[in-house]
């Protein structure tokens, strides 16, 4: 299964400071960590997936790094275009960079420079993506794109062109769709340039983030409720609120479907107890739980 975008597994905003992204991270930690969520397979694999979504967009350096390796998704192992041989670091590799870089192998190219390679040879697809508004994707409309292209320059180098098109998106299109476009792709040393795919990703709301093509609501739940069942309230990204009811014996990480939206439970947090919880929470803990 592909990995989730860091920026939603966080929810935060592609544009989020090193504070607002860190400050996410600590609140999603705190609450999916296993010692907070004893027994709780879904937890705990929510607890990697912040960690890792950290890992790789908590700093800036990590960012660009992250970036670089989005742009670079189609070319091999890791999305590094050059595999794991180190960039241009000696000649004897060079076949096998084009052989990755532009689908391929330029043996023999020295000798074949007066035969150009038929005109279906193409290079690698370019990837972009989108971010729209619900109502965006449901108008439709032009919108523009910056994304890089990589280009074959002389003597085996790559140029890197940063460009920026317009792209149609039609109405009521759906979150994960792709629109191609042809020949705007990365480029070929003796062939055409692949196609540029454009993935739409929508805004699926205030504190909601995708899952596959599901949107998931985190609700906060207190832990007597999460045990003894109950009733919450919920505030679904078109202003709707209401009342769910929460099942005994439910875990951090359970489901419950509302309209088009999975509701997921999440432990509601605790910033101080008073001396009635306080003795509470003994009592409980003295007769084994």
């Amino acid at each position: 299964m592909a990995e989730r975008d860091p920026y939603q597994v966080l929810g935060v905003s592609r544009g989020a400071s090193d504070a607002e992204i860190k400050k996410a991270f600590r609140k999603l930690a705190r609450q999916y960590h296993p010692d907070r969520n004893e027994g709780s397979a879904n937890a705990e694999a929510r607890f990697k997936e912040v960690q890792a979504a950290y890992d790789s967009i908590g700093t800036a350096e990590a960012r660009r790094k992250h970036e670089q390796e989005q742009m670079f998704s189609g070319f091999g192992a890791g999305g590094n275009p050059f595999g794991n041989r180190g960039g241009f670091a000696g000649m004897g590799g060079m076949e096998d960079v084009f052989s990755q870089m532009f689908g391929k192998s330029m043996a023999g190219a020295q000798q074949q420079r007066s035969a150009p390679r038929p005109p279906q040879e193409r290079g690698h697809n370019a990837n972009a993506w989108i971010d729209l508004t619900p109502e965006e994707a449901k108008q439709g409309g032009s919108f523009n794109i910056t994304y890089t292209q990589l280009i074959p320059g002389s003597h085996g180098s790559i140029d890197r062109k940063r460009r920026t098109l317009k792209v149609t998106v039609k109405p009521k299109s759906k979150h994960g769709s792709e629109i191609r476009i042809k020949d705007q792709g990365h480029g070929h040393p003796q062939g055409l340039n692949g196609d540029l795919i454009v993935t739409i990703r929508v805004d699926p709301g205030e504190g909601c983030r995708w899952d596959g093509d599901r949107i998931v609501k985190e609700v906060e739940v207190p832990y007597s409720t999460l045990v003894l069942g109950g009733k919450v309230t919920v505030t679904l990204p078109d202003g709707v609120k209401g009342k769910i009811t929460i099942p005994p014996l439910s875990q951090v990480g359970d489901r419950q479907r509302v309209k088009d939206i999975d509701i997921e439970f999440t432990l509601a947090e605790i910033e101080d107890l008073n001396e009635s919880q306080t003795d509470a929470i003994q009592a409980l803990r003295d007769a084994g739980l």
